[in-house]
């Protein structure tokens, strides 16, 4: 009865984090608009910044709870899921355009930053408060660029903007969905937890598998909107901006606050979501896009790496 309990309220903390995160993003967004920001700015920042929430949420909430290897193979599993089912899905319903600016910089940026955390999981087997003080500085380095350059874009700047809130009822918004991001966050965190220890499964199975789908639902939920309206371009640029804000963001200010030790299966998970990313800035590559075959690809390597967690547990 416990158990059952339990996951009941791991579903009700998923579908917390997932609209906290949007009516945080709701909000916050139509406080920027109030103050004339450019959307791009408000898509780079606060957009980027709201679908990454549930896993910010989760990671720093098991960080306290000294529960790390959900921690980190949330972040892992999430990016993982980004590419190869939310890149895959999306390109199975319809061709994916890249924009070159996200192959010249972007994509680069997500490679070096993977390849990064690979290589300090190889060599120090953690993540140290130093490394995550690290992390946090590179991506606020990162946004302030993304920032610089929107500023420069007169289109941008000029670009009419619809405000649906007022400023109160903004910030009133803001704050709810802060509530419920953080209170979905404790019971995905508790009921995870309670899950892995019920049926004998490793934090690191359930932060892989079950929490880093779970989080990363808002991605996946947006890709498809976007890809509804006619948006296919938006869907790499949510995801790349994404897997950078979980590395260097979510990773950064977890392990601020805690060591984050990396066990060596987590070693060999991190390895593949570097090859997998590597792979997917390769389909980006090729012709500026990725088509119906690329995505199948993706998918069915998505299929066979959920195949090779669990079978590993």
């Amino acid at each position: 009865m416990e158990l059952l309990i339990q996951i009941v309220l791991l579903i009700v903390g998923f579908a917390l984090l997932i609209k906290g995160a949007d009516i945080f993003v709701d909000g916050a967004s139509n406080v920027a608009y109030n103050l004339k920001i450019p959307t791009i700015i408000v898509g780079l920042t606060i957009v980027a910044f709201g679908t990454s929430a549930p896993e910010a949420a989760v990671s720093i909430t098991s960080a306290f709870a000294g529960t790390n290897a959900i921690s980190l193979g949330n972040v892992v599993g999430s990016n993982i899921f980004n590419i190869l089912a939310v890149i895959g899905i999306s390109a199975l319903i319809g061709t994916l355009t890249v924009d070159k600016v996200l192959i010249k910089r972007d994509f680069p940026f997500l490679v070096i930053s993977t390849i990064g955390l690979l290589i300090i999981a190889v060599m120090f087997g953690e993540i140290s408060r130093l490394c995550g003080i690290i992390f946090l500085i590179v991506i606020i380095a990162y946004v302030y660029r993304l920032v610089q350059e929107a500023k420069k874009d007169k289109e941008a700047m000029s670009e009419e903007i619809e405000v649906k809130l007022s400023i109160p009822k903004a910030i009133v918004y803001i704050i709810i969905g802060i509530v419920g991001i953080i209170i979905g966050s404790d019971l995905v965190v508790d009921g995870a937890s309670f899950i892995a220890s019920a049926f004998g499964l490793s934090d690191v199975l359930i932060g892989l598998t079950i929490v880093a789908i779970g989080t990363s639902l808002p991605e996946l939920v947006t890709s498809i909107t976007a890809l509804k309206k006619g948006d296919n371009g938006i869907v790499i640029g949510n995801v790349l901006g994404s897997n950078i804000f979980n590395i260097l963001f979510i990773l950064g200010i977890s392990s601020a606050i805690m060591p984050l030790p990396i066990a060596p299966r987590m070693v060999t998970d991190i390895f593949i979501m570097t090859i997998i990313t590597i792979i997917g800035a390769a389909f980006a590559y090729s012709q500026n896009e990725v088509d119906k075959k690329e995505g199948a690809v993706l998918v069915a390597l998505f299929v066979l790496y959920m195949t090779f967690v669990i079978l590993r547990n």
